[in-house]
């Protein structure tokens, strides 16, 4: 999977449906940067202005300049002169300006290094001694983009600002950080984000904490992450793939400070270095900067970094591992079956996108082949996988999840006879057109949410450029459009599948088995290698553990001086705008039909959302509504099977989606749940859009038991990843459910309630069939009416005058409905429930409202939520603790939450929230400080949206009640605050505190240590609750 399908929802619960041509063209679509196709004469004398700028510059060599039509922007490949650097500029009329410098970073061993020196070099500088410059950042600047990445073989530190004073402080930081970090003047630093032995006292227990150490403790608690961990191991023994980048929490613990600092010192060079900007600047001003600051201050040197070919397999391997699983669940049915091949040429532009399109066509369409072979023959009840590239060499995974180990054999033979049958009698030409324009329209669309264009580009280049390519080749798309398009008739697609995934031995078996209690086993071993490691100490040598715990203790605890925060750049309050963006909606009537319009410009896609209440629903069935999600577009209709209805969908619009949201109502409290059916569509294709809703709304059959079955155990698989992936949302879903009536709907229709309900439909199917398509068919019956209907578009003026017409193609097919409401009530009980799993590590949330407590809504709250995840559980959870993040927010609607993640503490992170009241009471900032509070405030707020992002903003305010004049208030209040507002807010936090709602899901041993923390402990998965934390 590539860097921007990392991004997109591409097969985001699309339904496709009616019957169009198959050649639609999804080339039509005018992307955002090729709308002015032809450069106006200002534009071209200030490119042709650049390119002599920057071919005049002494430092550099232009080795390549050239239009990147696709993007509308001017492309330099550069070399520097003295050390040999890379760089790789696009020059483009965008605001939001993006700078990245990476390192080709191949490790040598699992203990993490490149993974522990990306946090480690953003932990103070020689021009920037602070502590924590990234915090800083954070904390005090304009940024839209602020992060480092550690991938298989390169780490990579981007920034994004649209203000150009920041955008210019964030790369003086960033460079001082990659190349004059503090590591090797500090191992504290060494000790805190990568490993270190703590022993608070000479009789105490001696053990591991590390931030890196715990971050993997969670990456390896997924079983999915671990299959994508030992893929790598199996398919490349010989070379940097075959190791653990971000680190194996059992080999981190041998990482010693020596190997750490030597490198950092192979890799971390210029001339080992590649170097991105994007966006509209002065691109000569920011390269003679770069050549005069950094770049020329060293010595071109030889870095050993190039990334080794893994020879050929000359026949198929096979490899057998492990992972945990609890005592309750099931070991028999658990086994993932995978098989990679060796695919595609990541220097080829063709085979980059089309095996991305095979991956589609092959395994993520709804009726997909082989997907649709292997679950027929009753292998496994999800199947995964996909194309993973952005590495030298690419691979092609298919696995079945939840199969049984001695399925193996017939695992293979579907595989390779469904691929067999599918190369010999040539794919479906329908649904590969349909793969191509899915992807082609998401390239075109660029929307990458709240990332910005520029980094994704930027990330996407080092998919060539890292191993000797042409950067600009994947960012060059329309040729390879064009070529696949004429692929897909003529064989290209079949002649891939028999070249690489049939006639090549270059491939491996990956058999991932469950056993019972490994994580506790593991735990076990662990601590008895700590005990006995302590008693072959010295007393000396116990007292000096001590005394170096006591001294990493003392080292966070102790903050940066005044004068060293005070070299980090900081912009002023005065740089801040006053004026709050404004709201995008407006109400209307169409055909009888409430319409919120969202007039902004799109590129000529329209993002259309019909939402239907679902107050019209009974309690009792909500979790149908939960379900029907994932099932509409995913079953026939009276007119297309669910796999020609999602070509369908693709051949003429950008995707079809259906979720369940609900918002809060402001100004009379409550809430109202919605139902969403959307889609992506050029302004032409408007009528196919209502068109395709009416059909799949109205039409589609919810008999078929078989197909019933899979996308419930399909849903199941994904509900479970997304559990285990992110425990930390879970937790707050559930312990705010127990007070709010609007998280009590989500807990129902998408939290761990409604996965329970999904269990137990999968585990009683064969008695609840009936009663499961009976429920389905109600809440669509009580659903989709003309009079619950409304509309939300977002387009300009020329989309909107579309819409009338084709409205009616849905709004004259609904029926009229009983008007007749349900309302939904929180239970109002404290269950304060631990969720116990096999995971390494927890997720603490500690959640309440100060709704009813007289307390007013102030915009410092927002500031709260900066200091708060930056500051005080910033340094108490994370710097101190070991927990990999921390987060927290308390909102209008009164509700707050603080939770922790990948967290190996229980009982003492609920202790740090517990502390809050007291921090606020006491909190003390000069005017410095505040300053970077409101800056970091008001740069989250002012994140650049894209056209549905403006849209769904618009939507939100329309359904709460949020008005200009609310946001322009809370922003006069962030950015007027002082140190006294903030103080004000420990009564609010104190009524959140007091409504005591906890909720923890993590290590089952951990949990029950700290039983007296809980009202009921149960499995996460399969479990049922024994009460007061027995």
């Amino acid at each position: 999977m590539n860097v921007l399908e990392g991004l997109w929802s591409a097969h985001a619960r699309s339904s496709p449906v009616s019957s169009p041509p198959v050649q639609f063209s999804i080339l039509e679509i005018p992307s955002p940067y090729i709308c002015n196709r032809n450069r106006n004469r200002k534009e071209e004398i200030n490119m042709h202005s650049q390119r002599k700028e920057i071919g005049s510059l002494s430092a550099y060599r232009v080795l390549d300049a050239r239009e990147i039509r696709e993007l509308n922007s001017e492309g330099f490949v550069l070399e520097h002169k003295k050390t040999g650097a890379r760089l790789f500029l696009m020059s483009t009329d965008d605001e939001n300006k993006v700078f990245c410098v990476g390192f080709r970073t191949p490790p040598g061993d699992s203990t993490g290094v490149p993974h522990i020196l990306e946090h480690s070099v953003l932990c103070g500088s020689e021009k920037f001694p602070v502590k924590d410059p990234f915090v800083e950042l954070v904390k005090g600047s304009m940024n839209t983009f602020l992060n480092a990445m550690t991938y298989p073989d390169k780490t990579v530190y981007p920034i994004a600002s649209c203000n150009d004073r920041d955008f210019q402080n964030l790369m003086d930081v960033y460079m001082d950080a990659v190349l004059n970090p503090r590591i090797g003047k500090e191992k504290k630093i060494f000790m805190q984000e990568g490993w270190h032995y703590e022993l608070s006292e000479p009789d105490g227990e001696l053990t591991y904490n590390g931030v890196v150490y715990n971050e993997m403790k969670g990456e390896f608690s997924s079983p999915e992450s671990l299959l994508d961990r030992y893929t790598k191991a199996a398919m490349f023994p010989d070379t940097c793939y075959g190791f653990e980048s971000g680190g194996d929490p059992e080999a981190i613990v041998n990482l010693t400070y020596e190997d750490y600092l030597a490198f950092y010192k192979k890799y971390y060079h210029p001339s080992n270095s590649f170097i991105y900007l994007y966006g509209d600047m002065d691109m000569a001003e920011k390269l003679e900067w770069l050549d005069r600051e950094y770049l020329g201050k060293y010595e071109r040197e030889e870095v050993d970094s190039e990334i080794q070919i893994q020879k050929a397999f000359k026949e198929p391997v096979e490899q057998e591992y492990f992972y945990s699983v609890s005592e309750t669940d099931d070991v028999e049915n658990a086994v993932y079956l995978s098989l990679s091949t060796q695919a595609g040429n990541e220097l080829s532009p063709r085979e980059y996108i089309a095996f991305q399109v095979l991956e589609y066509v092959l395994l993520d369409a709804p009726a997909a082949p082989l997907k649709k072979a292997l679950l027929d023959a009753g292998i496994g009840d999800d199947i995964m996988g996909g194309y993973d590239n952005g590495i030298l060499q690419p691979y092609f995974t298919v696995a079945a999840k939840n199969a049984r180990k001695d399925q193996k054999g017939e695992f293979l033979a579907v595989v390779k006879g469904t691929l067999r049958k599918l190369a010999l009698g040539g794919l479906d030409e329908k649904s590969l057109r349909a793969g191509i324009n899915l992807y082609e329209f998401q390239y075109r669309e660029a929307d990458f949410g709240s990332a910005p264009k520029g980094l994704m580009y930027g990330l996407q280049c080092l998919d060539s450029w890292l191993y000797g390519g042409d950067p600009m080749m994947h960012l060059e798309y329309e040729e390879t459009f064009k070529a696949l398009k004429e692929g897909a008739g003529n064989g290209y697609f079949e002649g891939l599948i028999k070249k690489y995934l049939l006639d090549n031995p270059y491939e491996a078996l990956v058999i991932l088995s469950p056993e019972r209690n490994m994580t506790a086993r593991l735990e076990a071993e662990t601590a008895e290698k700590l005990a006995e490691y302590k008693a072959g100490l010295s007393h000396d040598e116990i007292l000096d553990l001590v005394r170096q715990t006591k001294e990493l203790k003392e080292y966070q605890d102790t903050p940066s001086t005044k004068e060293e925060l005070e070299l980090i750049p900081l912009l002023g309050r005065s740089d801040m705008e006053p004026e709050a963006a404004k709201l995008i909606f407006s109400e209307t009537e169409v055909d009888g039909i409430t319409v919120v319009r969202h007039d902004t410009f799109t590129s000529g896609i329209g993002y259309l959302k019909v939402l239907f209440d679902t107050s019209r629903v009974p309690v009792q069935d909500l979790p149908y509504v939960g379900l029907l999600k994932a099932v509409l577009g995913y079953v026939d209709t009276a007119r297309h099977t669910y796999g020609d209805l999602s070509s369908e969908i693709f051949l003429n619009s950008g995707g079809v989606s259906f979720s369940v949201t609900a918002f809060p109502d402001l100004k009379n409290g409550g809430f109202t749940g919605l139902f969403a059916a959307s889609v992506r569509v050029l302004y032409e294709k408007l009528d196919f859009g209502f068109e395709i809703l009416k059909e799949i709304l109205t039409e589609s059959i919810l008999e078929d038991e078989k197909r019933l079955r899979e996308i419930l155990n399909e849903v199941r698989s994904k509900s479970q990843m997304r559990l285990m992936s992110s425990g930390h949302t879970a937790a707050v879903s559930r312990a705010t459910s127990y007070f709010s009536d609007v998280s009590y709907y989500n807990e129902i229709t998408a939290g761990i309630d409604y996965f329970q309900s999904v269990e137990q439909w999968v585990r009683e199917f064969d008695s609840k069939k009936g009663e499961i398509i009976a429920g389905l068919k109600r809440v669509m019956g009580a659903l989709f009416t003309r009079d619950n209907m409304t509309v939300s578009y977002t387009a300009d003026d020329r989309g909107f005058s579309f819409l009338p017409e084709a409205m009616k193609k849905l709004s004259q097919a609904l029926p009229e409905g009983e008007k007749k409401t349900y309302a939904v009530k929180a239970p109002g009980i404290r269950r304060n429930e631990g969720f116990t799993s096999s995971s390494k590590v927890n997720y603490v949330a500690r959640c309440g409202s100060f709704a009813g407590s007289g307390y007013p809504y102030t915009g410092v709250l927002r500031l709260l939520k900066v200091a708060l995840n930056y500051d005080y559980l910033w340094i108490n959870l994370r710097v101190k603790g070991g927990a990999y993040g921390c987060m927290s927010a308390i909102t209008r609607s009164g509700d707050g939450y603080f939770v922790s993640y990948r967290d190996p503490n229980m009982k003492e992170t609920n202790d740090i929230y517990e502390g809050i009241p007291e921090y606020l009471e006491h909190f003390d900032a000069d005017e410095r400080d505040m300053t970077k509070y409101v800056i970091g405030t008001i740069s989250e707020l002012d994140t650049p949206l894209t056209p549905s992002q403006k849209g769904a903003r618009g939507l939100a305010a329309w359904y709460s009640g949020l008005t200009d004049e609310m946001v322009q208030k809370e922003r006069d209040e962030i950015l007027n605050a002082r140190v006294e507002d903030v103080r004000a807010l420990s009564g609010i936090v104190r009524e959140v505190l007091k409504t005591g709602a906890l909720c923890a899901i993590g290590n089952e041993e951990k949990i029950k240590a700290d039983a007296a923390m809980f009202g009921a402990i149960q499995p996460l998965y399969n479990g049922t609750a024994s009460e007061d934390g027995q």
